[in-house]
């Protein structure tokens, strides 16, 4: 975008201004701290890209008043939940307007019969599971953060139990999307099944706000399973650890979550989340449901595969704020691995393969660490053939970030390689966008032909996902 272009947006959305105020009273920001919050990219690689205006909108109508506007003044909008995306995707890379749907917080609707809900995109996930937990009910979509549920069906987000539950694509069954022109679109049913017409609600998951801004979620629910035990074994080696990952599915153990930790994660994790009695060996973290009979069974027979690979045996977490202290440990990687050099910063992957590939793809990828000299460490969904590198560097060193980039980069080009893809749950977002086209580059193009139809003022999260 260049310099003239971007005054142009500024001075359109100056222009909105005082609509937007009489319309939306105090719920309309440009104080320089919220612009910052809202432009910093998420969590991912720091990216300064400020919007000219934050709105928070209270429900569909004024979604559908504020993008009618922007639509016919050419302002850019990019929808914003929590803030916790790892690609990019809020950068506001062409300024105008970030809308921010977290004041969009209620659980309109919970049926314990049917086993759904119907919730306001700002409804989290762990704001929805405090909510339905006394009728015997949860989510089990869990990405780590507490992301919005709206912001988790636009990146098509999973996590640690995606190998048992299945992804944010499973879990959705229709949504409330406000489109580029303003129209209101209610996808899909609350039946499980339908085979009425184009599947528009798998065409808005994982859109990541560049068709239109989701502003409700329709969800599956599960019951809360009678019994959960969760264990950790350590393996001398890393390949003993994913053969016995394998073994475990091929066998048809309904895992509910199965993670793995290499050495390197293993030590930071100690050193970060106190997790004592442990070695810096690799490591699965791993948890069953279900009725106490069936879960038992489940254990015995992963505990001979994990033997005979050479596991050393498991230790139980069986009170349930153990198993909270072991499961906070694995979602707080991220803050383990910056501690290991204070002031670093990270790039996070997020290949997954085929799991017939995963060793292969492991493994090379770990030797592709140790040759970088970089630190990098592994963990993974790994039931699901998905596993992330939380690549160290220092931003002060370009040779550091360079060769930081280079290694992300082969990760992702070796997934696709092998069959699989540069992004399991976290997106393209502004990070991935040239390796989209590598993955898919016939259908880059129809992508670009739906965008085209359905936002052709391109007003909708622009720069992101497609290739410019």
């Amino acid at each position: 975008m260049t310099t003239a272009e971007r005054v142009r947006t500024s001075q359109r959305v100056q222009a909105l201004l005082p609509a937007l105020r009489e319309r939306l009273q105090d719920r309309v920001s440009t104080a320089a701290a919220v612009l910052d919050h809202h432009g910093g990219g998420g969590e991912g690689v720091p990216i300064s890209s400020l919007p000219d205006a934050v709105v928070f909108p209270l429900d569909n109508e004024e979604v559908s008043w504020v993008l009618r506007h922007c639509n016919e003044a050419g302002i850019p909008v990019v929808p914003f939940g929590t803030g916790t995306s790892l690609e990019a995707h809020v950068a506001a890379v062409r300024g105008g307007l970030s809308v921010d749907l977290s004041r969009m917080n209620t659980i309109l609707d919970v049926s314990a019969d049917s086993l759904d809900c119907r919730v306001q995109a700002g409804v989290t996930r762990m704001q929805l599971n405090a909510a339905v937990r006394d009728q015997g009910l949860f989510f089990p979509i869990d990405p780590g953060a507490n992301a919005s549920l709206g912001g988790m069906a636009c990146t098509r987000a999973s996590g640690t139990a995606a190998v048992r539950y299945g992804t944010m694509r499973d879990a959705v069954l229709g949504l409330t999307v406000v489109m580029a022109d303003g129209r209101i679109v209610r996808t899909g049913t609350r039946a499980r099944k339908t085979a009425a017409g184009l599947d528009l609600t798998r065409l808005f998951v994982g859109s990541e706000g560049v068709l239109g801004i989701v502003t409700e979620v329709q969800l599956r629910l599960w019951g809360l399973p009678e019994t959960v035990q969760a264990a950790v074994c350590q393996f001398a080696e890393l390949s003993s650890a994913v053969q016995t990952v394998i073994a475990a599915l091929q066998v048809g153990i309904p895992v509910a979550r199965i993670e793995l930790l290499d050495d390197v994660q293993m030590a930071a994790c100690i050193a970060y989340s106190r997790l004592e009695g442990f070695e810096a060996r690799p490591t699965l973290f791993i948890e069953f449901h279900g009725g106490a009979a069936a879960v038992r069974e489940q254990i015995e027979t992963l505990e001979q595969i994990a033997a005979d690979a050479g596991g050393q045996g498991f230790r139980w977490a069986e009170r349930p704020e153990d198993r909270s202290k072991l499961w906070k440990a694995r979602h707080d990687v991220t803050y383990a691995n910056l501690a290991i050099r204070p002031g670093c910063r990270m790039i996070g992957t997020d290949a997954c393969v085929p799991i017939a590939e995963l060793v292969q793809c492991i493994e090379e990828t770990k030797a592709d660490v140790e040759e970088s000299g970089l630190i990098a460490p592994l963990v993974g969904h790994v039931g699901d053939g998905n596993f992330h590198l939380g690549i160290v560097f220092d931003p002060a060193s370009e040779n550091e970030r360079s060769r930081a980039e280079a290694l992300a980069e082969r990760v992702a080009l070796r997934a696709i390689r092998l069959g699989g893809t540069c992004t399991g749950e976290h997106g393209i977002g502004l990070h991935r966008i040239h390796q989209l086209v590598v993955e898919h580059p016939e259908g880059v193009e129809l992508m670009r032909s739906i965008k085209h139809a359905l936002d052709p003022n391109g007003i909708m999260n622009p720069g992101k996902m497609l290739p410019a």
